[in-house]
């Protein structure tokens, strides 16, 4: 690859990563592209050599932030131990760099289908990684238990996230990991 392609290859990346927090932060709505753009430490005028719309540009960034070979190395994908830190204060204080899902859930429902069917791709991964520690006497039971525990997780982080109380996001949080242990 050219240095002009590798560089590119660079910029492009960068405008991803910063849609990937921006957005989680934000909203989609609630960004941008030139503040994305400012964000990666480019012009806006250079978007349109990078991305044909800002829609195209958040089905990329979805699929680079769910994209397996991004996940984390210290990410554990045993539900209990996922469960653990998922459901800490410290990922409902930084949404920006935290679960896609809990952050951009209402709007990514919303969002057209090929946005969707990176998300259900995901989804579908993140389900049977979970389901392969999930408690059951059987696969059916453990798909169940992996479904409802990871939504009770993102239920949870949304609600915390929105409650003005301190008090209350903690213990929508502990509250949640308790009901899970049980």
């Amino acid at each position: 690859m050219g240095t002009s392609q590798e560089k590119k290859a660079a910029s492009r990346q960068a405008i991803v990563a910063a849609a990937a927090r921006l957005f989680r932060e934000r909203g989609i709505d609630g960004v941008t592209v030139a503040e994305v753009m400012e964000a990666a430490g480019l012009t806006h005028g250079g978007f349109p050599r990078h991305f044909a719309s800002k829609q195209e540009l958040v089905t990329e960034t979805m699929a680079a932030i769910l994209d397996p070979k991004n996940r984390p190395a210290d990410r554990p994908i045993d539900l209990e131990a996922f469960a653990e830190l998922y459901l800490r204060p410290e990922h409902c204080d930084s949404p920006g760099q935290g679960c896609v899902f809990a952050a951009l859930g209402p709007e990514m429902a919303r969002a057209p289908g090929d946005t969707r069917h990176v998300l259900t791709g995901a989804m579908r991964r993140q389900i049977e990684l979970f389901a392969q520690t999930a408690p059951g006497d059987d696969e059916r039971e453990r798909r169940v238990a992996a479904i409802g525990s990871w939504s009770a997780m993102i239920g949870a982080m949304v609600l915390a996230r929105i409650a003005d109380s301190e008090e209350l996001s903690k213990e929508i949080l502990e509250a949640t990991d308790a009901f899970l242990r049980a």
